[in-house]
C-alpha cells in the first residue's frame, strides 16, 4: 500500500484497494459498514485480550464466562444421535472442549492441529470443562511468532467470524489495520481545537488510533478510549448546539401574547388543583409560548403526574390565539384515549377537535381534512395518519407529541415542518435517562413533573407464578366486595393480535362465567368500535364494572381512581415501559393499591430482571435506566433503523461523564464561536460538515 503522501491514498479512499482486501472482499465489508480507509481504522475491537492475565482452564468454573488462549490438540467431528464438532484445547494447565452443533461443515475447517486461539463463553460441565458455540479469535498458527498476535495486549474485532468467512480472521484483519496505520498515521488530521485538546487532558488523534488498535499498555489505551468517546460525543453534541443556536437566533417562530378567558374557564372546570409542579411547569410553557422563537421542550413526568393537562393548557393558548394545534399518539388506541379526554373538556368551551386516524373511511377522511385545512378544526388529534400525504392545516401553531420515543425521527420532523415553526411540546411518561436526554433531546428546554397530585397511595408490586392464582384470585375478590375495581391485563403483540385477543377473549369468558360468576365482568380491547370502548370505559369509571379485562389498550389513558388491582397475564411478555404505565393505572386514589405479575413457566434472564425491577423500585427514571442498560439505546428509542445512536465507540449506559464533559465544550464554543469562524477551529468545522452533518441529520425534530 502506498503512503497517504501519494494523490492516490486517503481515508475516503475505497478499502479496496487496500493489500490483503482487494474488490471481493471489500464488497463484503460492507456488510460490516466498512467501505473506505476511514471506515476501517475506525472499526474499534470489541475487546482485548492481556496475554499476561489470562485465566488457566484449571481454573475455569462452570456457570462462569471466561476467555482461554490455548493450542488446538485436536478437532474432530463426531457422530451420532447429533452430530457435533468438538476441539480439542490446551494451555499447559489442562485441556478444554470447544463443541458446535450448527456450522460443522465450515467450523471443521477454520482451525488446524498447532493454532493458537482465544475461546470465549460460558463455562459448561460435560465429562470436563467446556464451551459451547463460543467465540473465537485465531492468535497465531503453529510456527508463527509475530508479536502483532503474540504481543501483550491483542485487541479482538466484531463479527469475527464474518470476517473469517471473507477469509480476513483476526490475524488477517490484524495485519491489514497494522498496515494501512503505518501508511497513513503520519498524516492523519486533528478533528478538535488545540484549546479543547489541553482543557480536557486528551491525546492526539493519531495516538488515540494508534493506542485503540494497538495498544502499548493499558494507560495508553483508556486515554485513546477516552479520547475517541470523546471526539464522538462532541460533534453530536457540535450538532445539537448549532441546532439550538439556530432555532433561537433564526427561525421566527410566534409569539402567543393574547390572553383570553378559555384556559381560565378551563381551570375552574377540573375536577382537581393543579400542583406546584404543573403550576411550574405552565409558567415555562407561557415564557416559552409568548416569545417570537419556536418552542422544543420536553415535558417529563412519571405516570399520573399530569402531562396532558398541561398539554391542553398550552394547546388551549395556541388555539386562544387563533392557531391549530395538533396531537400526535403512537397508536390508535391511545389517539383515541386523548380525543376522549380533549372532547369532554372542550366541548363546553365550543372548541372543536377531530380524530384522525388510518381506519377512517374515505368519505369522513375527505370531509375532515376539508374542515382542518379550512379552519374549521382548531385542534386535531392522530397518530402518524397526521402527517401523511393530503393532510393540510390552516395554520397550524402548536404541536404535542406524545410518547415521543416511539416514533420514528422522520415522522416528528416532518410534523414540524406542516406549521410556520410551530411550537412544540414533546411528551413521555417514562421518564428518559439523562444521557438519552441529552443525546436525543440536548436541544430541547426540559420540563419535569416530579410531582404526583395529592392522595394519590404507593402501589406496591407483586410477582407471582401460576400456582399462587387461586390466592390472587380470593384477594381480588375480597378488594371487589369491599367496594374497589380490578384490571385484568393481557399482552397485546401487532404481529399476533388474533391470537392474544383470544387469550384476552377467553380470559374473560372464563372470569366471568367461572371464576367470578357475582362480579360485574367487561372486555375492552383495540378491535371494539370506538363508541363500544368509549361505553365500557365510562362504566367503569362510574363503577357499574367491578372487573375490566383488557389488552392494553388501558395502558394509558384510563383514570379510576377507586380501581385498586392490576393483575398483569403473561407479564414476562411485557417490556418495562410498559409494565410501569400500566402499574400507573391504579394507585391513583388514597385506597392501598396493588400490581400483580403473573408469569408462566420457565422464563429468560432478562425477563426475570424485568420482574425483579418492577417490584424493587417505583421510581420511573430508575426504572428508565435499567431498560436502558438493558436493551440499549436504538431499541428503547426505536432510533436503531436510522444509525442514530450507532455510535462507533460511545456506550450511553457508560459514557455518562464523558458526554457531559462533551456537551460543556461543544456548547461554549457555540456560543463563543457560533458560525465556527476562528482559525482555530477550522479542523472542528471541516470534520463537521464532512462526516458528522448528514450523521446526525435525522434528529433534529424540526
Amino acid at each position: 500500500m502506498e503512503s497517504k503522501s501519494s494523490k492516490f491514498i486517503t481515508l475516503a479512499t475505497s478499502v479496496q484497494y487496500v493489500k490483503g482486501i482487494g474488490p471481493r472482499r471489500a464488497e463484503l465489508l460492507k456488510k460490516v459498514d466498512v467501505e473506505t480507509i476511514e471506515d476501517l481504522v475506525t472499526y474499534f475491537p470489541r475487546r482485548y485480550i492481556d496475554r499476561s492475565h489470562l485465566k488457566q482452564i484449571r481454573s475455569v468454573r462452570a456457570g462462569e464466562e471466561t476467555t482461554i488462549v490455548g493450542r488446538v490438540y485436536s478437532c474432530d467431528v463426531k457422530k451420532g444421535r447429533k452430530e457435533r464438532l468438538i476441539v480439542l484445547v490446551g494451555d499447559g494447565s489442562g485441556f478444554l472442549q470447544c463443541v458446535w452443533f450448527r456450522g460443522i461443515s465450515y467450523m471443521s475447517k477454520a482451525f488446524k492441529v498447532g493454532d493458537t486461539v482465544a475461546f470465549s463463553g460460558k463455562v459448561t460441565m460435560y465429562q470436563g470443562p467446556q464451551l459451547i458455540h463460543p467465540e473465537y479469535d485465531k492468535i497465531s498458527e503453529e510456527g508463527e511468532a509475530d508479536t502483532l498476535h503474540t504481543g501483550g495486549i491483542i485487541p479482538l474485532y466484531p463479527s469475527t467470524e464474518f470476517l473469517s468467512r471473507v477469509g480476513l480472521d483476526g490475524r488477517g484483519f490484524r495485519r491489514v489495520l497494522r498496515l494501512v496505520l503505518n501508511a497513513l498515521l503520519p498524516d492523519i488530521e486533528e478533528t478538535l481545537s488545540e484549546s479543547i485538546i489541553a482543557n480536557r487532558g486528551l491525546v492526539s488523534r493519531t495516538a488515540a488510533l494508534e493506542n485503540i488498535h494497538f495498544p502499548r499498555n493499558w494507560d495508553a489505551f483508556k486515554r485513546a478510549q477516552f479520547r475517541l468517546k470523546f471526539e464522538e460525543l462532541f460533534f453530536l453534541q457540535l450538532f445539537l448546539a448549532l441546532e439550538r443556536n439556530h432555532r433561537i437566533t433564526a427561525q421566527k417562530g410566534i409569539a402567543f401574547t393574547r390572553r383570553g378567558d378559555q384556559v381560565e374557564r378551563l381551570l375552574k372546570t377540573l375536577p382537581f388543583s393543579l400542583t406546584k409542579a404543573q403550576e411550574r411547569v405552565l409558567h415555562e410553557l407561557r415564557e416559552d409560548m409568548s416569545r417570537g422563537t419556536a418552542m422544543n421542550r420536553l415535558l417529563q413526568g412519571d405516570v399520573g403526574s399530569g402531562k396532558t393537562v398541561i398539554a391542553l393548557i398550552a394547546m388551549l393558548i395556541a388555539v386562544e390565539n387563533g392557531y391549530q394545534a395538533a396531537i400526535m399518539a403512537p397508536t390508535e388506541i391511545l389517539a383515541e384515549q386523548h380525543y376522549v379526554t380533549l372532547q369532554r373538556f372542550l366541548d363546553k368551551l365550543g372548541i372543536r377537535v377531530a380524530l384522525l386516524k388510518g381506519s377512517l373511511k374515505e368519505g369522513e377522511k375527505r370531509d375532515l381534512l376539508e374542515k382542518l385545512a379550512g379552519g374549521e378544526i382548531q385542534i386535531a388529534v392522530g397518530t402518524h395518519a397526521l402527517v401523511q400525504k393530503g393532510v393540510r392545516f390552516h395554520r397550524l401553531g402548536f404541536v404535542v407529541i406524545d410518547e415521543q420515543h416511539r416514533f420514528g425521527v422522520m415522522q416528528r420532523a416532518t410534523l414540524r415542518r406542516m406549521g410556520i415553526f410551530p411550537d412544540v411540546l414533546v411528551m413521555t411518561a417514562t421518564p428518559i435517562p439523562r444521557t438519552l436526554a441529552l443525546t436525543l433531546y440536548g436541544d430541547l428546554d426540559v420540563s419535569v413533573l416530579d410531582e404526583i397530585p395529592e392522595g394519590r397511595s404507593p402501589v406496591r408490586t407483586a410477582w407471582r407464578s401460576e400456582d399462587k392464582r387461586r390466592e390472587i384470585y380470593d384477594y381480588v375478590k375480597d378488594e371487589v366486595q369491599a367496594g374497589r375495581q380490578a384490571y385484568v391485563v393481557y399482552p397485546l403483540v401487532e404481529e399476533s393480535e388474533k391470537v392474544d385477543l383470544a387469550a384476552a377473549t377467553e380470559g374473560y369468558e372464563k372470569l366471568a362465567k367461572t371464576v367470578f360468576p357475582d362480579l360485574r365482568v367487561a372486555l375492552l380491547h383495540g378491535r371494539m368500535r370506538r363508541e363500544e370502548k368509549e361505553d365500557v370505559m365510562k362504566r367503569f369509571k362510574q363503577g357499574t364494572i367491578d372487573l375490566l379485562v383488557s389488552t392494553t389498550v388501558i395502558e394509558v389513558g384510563i383514570d379510576v381512581p377507586n380501581a385498586t388491582v392490576m393483575l398483569v397475564e403473561h407479564a414476562e411478555r411485557f417490556g418495562l415501559t410498559q409494565l410501569h404505565q400500566l402499574r400507573g393505572r391504579v394507585g391513583r386514589g388514597s385506597a392501598r393499591s396493588v400490581c400483580i405479575l403473573i408469569t408462566q413457566g420457565f422464563i429468560s434472564d432478562d425477563a426475570r430482571k424485568r420482574m425483579e425491577t418492577m417490584v424493587r423500585l417505583s421510581d420511573g427514571f430508575r426504572i428508565a435506566d435499567v431498560d436502558l442498560e438493558m436493551r440499549g439505546p436504538g431499541e428503547l428509542f426505536g432510533t436503531r433503523q436510522h444509525g442514530l445512536l450507532n455510535f462507533k465507540i460511545s456506550n450511553l449506559v457508560t459514557d455518562g461523564r464523558i458526554l457531559h464533559a462533551a456537551r460543556e465544550e461543544a456548547f461554549r464554543l457555540v456560543k463563543e464561536d457560533p458560525a465556527l469562524e476562528r482559525s482555530e477551529n477550522a479542523c472542528i468545522k471541516k470534520t463537521y460538515q464532512t462526516e458528522y452533518k448528514n450523521r446526525f441529520g435525522l434528529i433534529q425534530v424540526g
